[in-house]
C-alpha cells in the first residue's frame, strides 16, 4: 500500500472532471490507498467493496456517520445496528415496498411526473435536469409524506446543502455551518407537523411513520424527524441524478434508445445498467471494527474506509467492458439489480441496502415512460454533450433537450 504519488487526488479537479481513468489505475495499482486529507482508506476494487458492504464478518460498522451524517438529519437508520436497526427497518420499510407502494404511492408519483411534463410538452425544447429531474423526486416525497410542495424551494435548498455537507470532502468550514444549519431549520419544521400529524392521522407515509410500532417500539419525532430529512436528501439527491444519467447515457447511446422507445420493458435494464456505469453515488464511507485484510494491504481497526461505488462498478474483474453502457450485457442482472442481492452497488448492499431501491425504480420507470410518450423523437439540443458533474455524488448538471410536441389529438 502507497499514496499513489502518479494519481490525481480524489479532491483535484482533475479528478472531479472525470474520476474513471483514475479509478482504473488505482484498481490496477493502487487498491488500497490512504488518503492523508479526508484520513481515510480509499478502497476501489469490486470484491473488496462488495465484501465491505455485505459485511458478513461484522467487521465494518457505519459508525462513521456519527460524524459525517448526525449533524445534518440527527441520528438515523444508517447509524443503528443489530436489532435496533432490525426495528427501526421494519417500522419505515413497508411503505417503500408491496402494497403500499403499489397503491398509495405509484399515483402519487404519476401525477407528479404528469404535472412536471405538463410544464414543457407543448414547447418542443426542456432542460430535463431543471425542469423536471431536480423537482421530480422532491415533489414524489413531499406528496408521500403529505408536505406542502409549496414548500418546494426550502426542500431543495435543505437537501442541497445537505449533500454538500456530506461530499464536503476538503473540510470547508461554510460549507459545514451551512449544513448544521440545515438540521436546526428542518427540525423548527418538521417538529409540528409531526406532532400535528400524531393528532390527525391521515393516508400519507407521515402518518404511517407516526402510527407504526414493532414490538412494542414507535419511533419519536426525533426519530421521525431524522428519518424525513435522510428520505428528503438521499431521495432527491439520487433519483434526481439517476434520471438525469439514464437519459444522458441513452441520448449519447441512439440505439439503445430506440430499444427502450420501442420496448419500455428494457427500461429496468437501462437503469440497471446507469446506476452500474455512471451512479449517483461515487463513493460511502464505511468503519473498520478490527483488522480487516484487503487487496493491497491491511486496513487497521478504527479506521474510515471510503469505498469508491464509480470503481467498483466498472472493476475488469466484474464486469466484461466496464466503461461501455451496454443496457443488454449479461453479466448484469436486471430481476436482481434492486434488492439486495444486486450485482452492481450503487445502492450498498446487506444489511444497510437502500430502503428506497424500489422507489427509486418505480419513479424512473414512470418517468422514463411519460418522458418518452411526450417527446417521440427526443434528441439533444444541437452541439450539446452531457457532461458530468461531481465528486461525491455525480450526475448531468445541465441536460437540453429537443422535440416535437405531441398534439393532443395524437396523445
Amino acid at each position: 500500500m502507497s499514496a499513489a504519488p502518479q494519481l490525481p487526488d480524489i479532491l483535484s479537479p482533475e479528478f472531479a472532471a472525470d474520476p474513471y481513468p483514475a479509478y482504473a489505475v488505482m484498481r490496477e495499482k493502487e487498491p488500497l490507498i490512504w488518503h492523508e486529507a479526508t484520513k481515510s482508506y480509499i478502497v476501489s476494487r469490486y470484491e473488496d467493496v462488495e465484501r465491505i458492504f455485505k459485511d458478513m464478518r461484522s467487521e465494518f460498522t457505519t459508525d462513521n456517520y456519527n460524524w459525517q451524517v448526525e449533524p445534518v438529519h440527527g441520528k438515523t437508520i444508517l447509524q443503528l445496528s443489530g436489532r435496533e436497526h432490525a426495528v427501526r427497518r421494519a417500522l419505515v420499510a413497508p411503505a417503500f415496498r408491496g402494497r403500499d407502494l403499489q397503491e398509495k404511492f405509484l399515483p402519487v408519483i404519476e401525477r407528479n411526473s404528469r404535472e412536471l411534463i405538463d410544464t414543457f410538452r407543448a414547447s418542443g425544447s426542456a432542460d430535463i435536469v431543471s425542469d423536471y429531474a431536480t423537482r421530480f423526486p422532491v415533489n414524489v416525497i413531499a406528496d408521500m409524506l403529505g408536505l406542502d410542495k409549496a414548500d418546494h424551494a426550502r426542500f431543495h435548498g435543505w437537501y442541497t446543502a445537505v449533500i454538500a455537507f456530506l461530499g464536503n470532502l476538503s473540510g470547508d468550514p461554510e460549507v459545514t455551518a451551512a449544513g448544521e444549519r440545515t438540521r436546526v431549520e428542518f427540525a423548527e419544521y418538521m417538529i409540528p407537523i409531526i406532532q400535528e400529524r400524531r393528532e390527525n392521522l391521515g393516508d400519507d407515509l407521515l402518518s404511517t411513520l407516526c402510527a407504526a410500532e414493532v414490538d412494542g417500539v414507535r419511533m419519536s419525532d426525533e426519530d421521525i424527524k431524522a428519518f424525513c430529512s435522510l428520505l428528503l436528501a438521499a431521495g432527491g439527491e439520487t433519483t434526481d441524478k439517476a434520471i438525469a444519467s439514464i437519459l444522458a447515457n441513452l441520448l449519447t447511446h441512439p440505439e439503445q434508445l430506440a430499444a427502450v422507445r420501442e420496448d419500455r420493458s428494457l427500461i429496468p435494464a437501462a437503469f440497471a445498467e446507469t446506476l452500474r456505469y455512471t451512479p449517483p453515488v461515487h463513493m460511502i464511507m464505511r468503519q473498520s471494527a478490527v483488522d480487516v485484510e484487503v487487496s493491497g494491504g491491511t486496513i487497521p481497526a478504527g479506521a474510515t474506509v471510503t469505498c469508491l461505488i464509480g470503481a467498483a462498478n466498472r472493476d475488469e474483474r466484474r464486469f466484461r467492458e466496464p466503461d461501455r453502457f451496454d443496457i443488454f450485457r449479461d453479466d448484469l442482472t436486471t430481476t436482481s439489480a434492486f434488492t439486495a442481492a444486486a450485482d452492481h452497488l450503487a445502492f450498498a448492499l446487506g444489511r444497510h441496502f437502500c430502503v428506497g431501491a424500489l422507489l427509486a425504480k418505480a419513479e424512473v420507470e414512470i418517468g422514463m415512460n411519460q418522458l418518452l410518450d411526450a417527446m417521440p423523437d427526443l434528441r439533444l439540443a444541437d452541439g450539446f454533450d452531457p457532461v458530468e458533474e461531481g465528486v461525491f455524488t455525480r450526475g448531468p448538471q445541465s441536460l437540453p433537450v429537443r422535440f416535437t410536441p405531441v398534439t393532443s389529438a395524437g396523445a
